[in-house]
């Protein structure tokens, strides 16, 4: 069985991210800065303000960026907003219908933070209901953490429902709003969420290097000494920038460059109504082209988030996603693989600078490959 030969051209990441950035945010970092420069400096407030305005953050809101990956900056809010277990009794309750929600509850076994969870399974969204039901049988449930869009599968949570259910109680929600802010809209103020988090290299078409906390100022003001680890503390963070502008310690300054290019690029296309209505021409094109072809999607219409799509894989003994994989880099496309605990699944996602015509290719250009590949079996059974 003959291999294609690979391109030199890089393939179109359809992945969660990372993902295909334009020419204009690569060449952003071309250019040296220095971290105390007056220039990186302003560049840095304007990269938070604009985050501030997506979210509908003033005046009650904070923009507090910190190195790495989403994960970091997940870790980081859990463990600034939520006090140690020894220290106070205070708790949270963690929504979780896949790897990231189950992800947040190790960070808070290994942090020592007291929580509870909620769980659903992967192609069911959390129960606003089963979330009241908790915080009014524990008084104790102080903090709520959600994924807003569930990448093991695509799956979005209903947002708005379950962030009314925790203001009514009284109670702070935590969104990890990771793989949807900047085309889903979030309005912190509207649904009162107290702290949304996301990273660089999602939705705002950014590259890898950091995340940022979209935070309401008197819950970081109440946080001081919380943090367990001088690197994630964001109240520090926060104090520093509104000190002097300039991060605690040496910021990705090419990612932030290139991100302030993205921010601009995000704006010149129309901002996130634009922005979700180009992944959800992505998601449906794609969607429409695999059914064509004979796959089935593993989430029905109603539940399925425009950022990435799971589909079943082939029921063919010949299946192998790795071999299918390397098929499809040579011909210019790079997928992931399903991250489902029940099913054999593959996800294609839909986010960054990708067309609705490269949805139809790959559909046809995955067609092809397991038809060279001997598998004549492109459903689910």
């Amino acid at each position: 069985m003959t291999k294609p030969v690979a391109s030199n051209k890089p393939p179109l990441l359809l992945t969660p991210g990372p993902l295909t950035t334009a020419d204009a945010t690569r060449e952003a970092m071309l250019r040296d800065w220095g971290s105390r420069d007056t220039d990186f400096i302003a560049l840095n407030a304007r990269v938070r303000a604009g985050l501030l305005d997506i979210a509908n953050g003033a005046p009650t809101h904070t923009t507090v960026p910190l190195q790495g990956s989403g994960t970091f900056i997940v870790e980081a809010a859990l463990c600034t907003l939520v006090p140690h277990r020894d220290v106070s009794d205070r708790k949270l309750l963690i929504c979780a219908n896949g790897a990231y929600g189950h992800r947040m509850a190790r960070i808070c076994e290994i942090a020592g933070r007291s929580h509870a969870i909620i769980e659903a399974p992967e192609d069911t969204p959390i129960d606003p209901a089963a979330v009241r039901a908790a915080l009014e049988a524990e008084p104790a449930l102080t903090h709520v953490a959600l994924v807003h869009c569930e990448t093991t599968t695509g799956l979005l949570n209903p947002v708005a429902e379950i962030a009314a259910v925790v203001a009514g109680a009284g109670r702070e929600l935590i969104l990890d709003s990771m793989s949807a802010f900047g085309a889903l809209p979030v309005d912190v103020q509207a649904d009162g969420i107290g702290c949304v988090v996301a990273s660089s290299n999602k939705c705002l078409e950014g590259p890898p290097g950091f995340g940022y906390a979209v935070v309401r100022e008197d819950l970081l003001a109440a946080a001081k000494g919380n943090a367990h680890s001088l690197s994630l503390d964001l109240e520090h963070q926060w104090r520093a920038m509104e000190g002097n502008g300039q991060w605690r310690f040496t910021p990705p300054t090419h990612v932030i460059a290139a991100f302030d290019a993205a921010l601009a690029a995000f704006q010149h296309e129309g901002g996130q109504p634009a922005r979700l209505a180009r992944y959800a021409d992505n998601a449906e094109t794609l969607i429409g082209a695999m059914r064509g072809a004979g796959f089935e999607t593993y989430l029905p219409d109603d539940l399925q988030a425009p950022i990435i799509v799971t589909f079943h894989a082939p029921a063919d003994p010949a299946w192998d996603f790795a071999a299918l994989y390397d098929r499809l880099v040579a011909r210019g496309f790079a997928i992931y693989p399903g991250k489902l605990t029940q099913a054999e699944t593959f996800r294609i996602g839909v986010i960054g600078q990708v067309t609705a015509a490269d949805m139809t290719t790959v559909a046809a250009t995955i067609s092809e490959e397991l038809a060279a590949m001997g598998i004549k079996r492109f459903g689910w059974d």
